[in-house]
């Protein structure tokens, strides 16, 4: 199966980003659906953000810190089958 391109989810309709405080898994790390995979912050709330698949993590498309627009693919999860 394809890799699955996880975006950055809509955390309110006023929300159009949010900062990556922390990712809880590596590339490389196994990772089930709605496990949480990163820590994020908005100017509203603070949350965890699950996987949107089972799989490996592949790659991380930005870093702690970093300022993501909602829908940016923030990861790739490989999807093993």
């Amino acid at each position: 199966m394809p890799n699955i391109e996880m975006k950055m989810p809509k955390m309110g309709e006023s929300v159009a980003e949010a900062t990556i405080i922390k990712w809880l898994k590596n590339e490389g790390d196994r990772i089930e659906s709605e496990e949480s995979l990163l820590e994020i912050a908005t100017d509203k709330v603070d949350s965890e953000v699950p996987a949107t698949a089972a799989g490996t993590l592949i790659k991380k498309m930005f870093n702690e810190g970093d300022v993501v627009a909602v829908g940016s693919v923030i990861a790739i999860i490989g999807n093993e089958m």
